[in-house]
């Protein structure tokens, strides 16, 4: 027996990996975070599986359904939004899995900033401008460690993506102005990759009041950063014709 996490993507049901939708098929037990996880993922459950909602559940509860599919010695399809290891609340699963003496494997998902970097058609690490790439979170009911606050991260001025913060759009302008500067480039996308994903553009200057009078105030992305604008920035290297690499004699090594 063991339990499969398995990250289902961030909407569109055909971003699921083709594991992570076989095993869905074949798992007696899925367990699914109904809140986010759209219902064509779980359509693909067998007809005798069963299938719960953990979206109104406790982790005490969620352990049971564990424990119960152990004894039954049934595997389980855990099916989580995006991908199970950013801001998935796994690990505390996990850590009761590995207390049980229960195995379990992680099925990675494609993450909503990645399906978000998608719907605008942008790169988020452009040569000379942005080579790291931040994901993170404003600081709300969960306080953030002392040293990950916005306005430290800020100042590496790196692309940055902020997950779960979209209804504290105006913490994270403050933070991130002094940085990034108001004329900053951000985008929210709300719900990427659904049918019906939004994408609100702006400035650290404006983006706040353009939330609000979209009315996004949850499931949204928030990405800042000079790449979602830049036009003029250097290609890479790996396709350049004076670059020698392991695939491929440059012209720097011509003679």
């Amino acid at each position: 027996m063991k339990v499969y996490i398995i990250g289902a993507g961030p909407g569109d049901p055909d971003l699921i990996t083709v594991k992570g939708a076989r095993l869905v098929e074949r798992c007696p037990v899925v367990l699914y975070t109904g809140s986010l996880v759209p219902e064509a993922v779980i359509a693909r459950a067998a007809p005798g599986a069963r299938v719960l909602d953990s979206s109104g559940m406790t982790l005490e509860q969620i352990v049971d359904v564990f424990k119960e599919a152990h004894a039954r010695d049934e595997d389980v399809a855990r099916v989580h939004t995006g991908d199970p290891s950013i801001f998935g609340s796994t690990a505390e699963q996990m850590r009761q899995l590995e207390a049980l003496g229960i195995e379990y494997e992680i099925v990675p998902g494609v993450s909503s900033f990645t399906a978000a970097a998608a719907a605008l058609g942008k790169e988020l690490t452009l040569p000379e401008l942005s080579q790291t790439v931040i994901l993170t979170r404003a600081e709300g009911r969960t306080p953030m460690p002392p040293l990950e606050k916005l306005e430290d991260l800020a100042r590496h001025r790196a692309t940055m993506c902020l997950f779960l913060s979209v209804n504290l759009i105006r913490d994270v302008v403050a933070q991130l102005t002094p940085a990034y500067g108001e004329a900053c480039p951000v985008v929210v996308v709300q719900r990427a990759s659904w049918p019906d994903q939004r994408v609100v553009r702006g400035t650290l200057a404006d983006i706040g009041d353009k939330v609000r009078e979209a009315r996004i105030t949850a499931t949204a992305m928030i990405l800042v950063g000079e790449v979602l604008e830049a036009k003029d920035f250097a290609n890479s290297k790996l396709y350049d014709a004076g670059f020698t690499h392991r695939f491929r004699r440059g012209t720097d090594r011509a003679s």
